[in-house]
């Protein structure tokens, strides 16, 4: 899953697990914010710290998905040429790329981390929307608008989507 902050990436995250958990199926949860308080702590939000973080994501979500268990990963992943990279690494392995939109001023609303008043205020940098881009998807797999839709609607999409595959 890939959107700004504050688009709703972590929630529908943990709703897509309780799904799998529903049908005894194993998941995980792979969150940009978890992984950059551990393993990602050494990296920055430059282009190319952004870039390494999302290489690390991609081989933990290899292994998981080798191991039977099905890695759900929520990252910003604010640039196209890593979301393709990443593509072309995982397409043996069900890759699918879910964009959850929403727009800047809804995620800036929600702030549920006070990140963009910081970003706002120069208190935090490169912060993606605000001082560095997101280059929205060209052709996700699937768009989950979560400005428009409820979390049970956007849940239920996700679902559809996770059982067609």
């Amino acid at each position: 899953m890939t959107g700004l902050s504050g688009s709703g990436k972590s929630t529908l995250a943990k709703g897509l697990q309780a799904k799998f958990a529903c049908c005894e199926t194993n998941s995980f949860i792979l969150d940009g914010d978890v992984l950059r308080n551990g393993l990602n702590s050494d990296l920055g939000f430059s282009r190319n710290d952004r870039s390494e973080n999302i290489r690390r994501v991609m081989e933990i979500a290899k292994l998981f998905s080798e191991a039977g268990v099905v890695p759900i990963v929520a990252l910003i992943s604010p640039y196209q040429e890593n979301r393709h990279t990443v593509r072309m690494a995982l397409k043996d392995y069900g890759y699918t790329e879910i964009y959850v939109k929403c727009p800047l001023e809804i995620c800036e609303s929600r702030d549920p981390k006070g990140l963009y008043k910081m970003a706002r205020n120069r208190v935090i940098s490169n912060f993606t929307g605000i001082s560095d881009p997101f280059e929205p998807p060209l052709c996700p797999d699937i768009v989950i608008d979560t400005e428009y839709n409820s979390y049970v609607e956007c849940i239920n999409e996700l679902w559809l989507l996770v059982n067609r595959k």
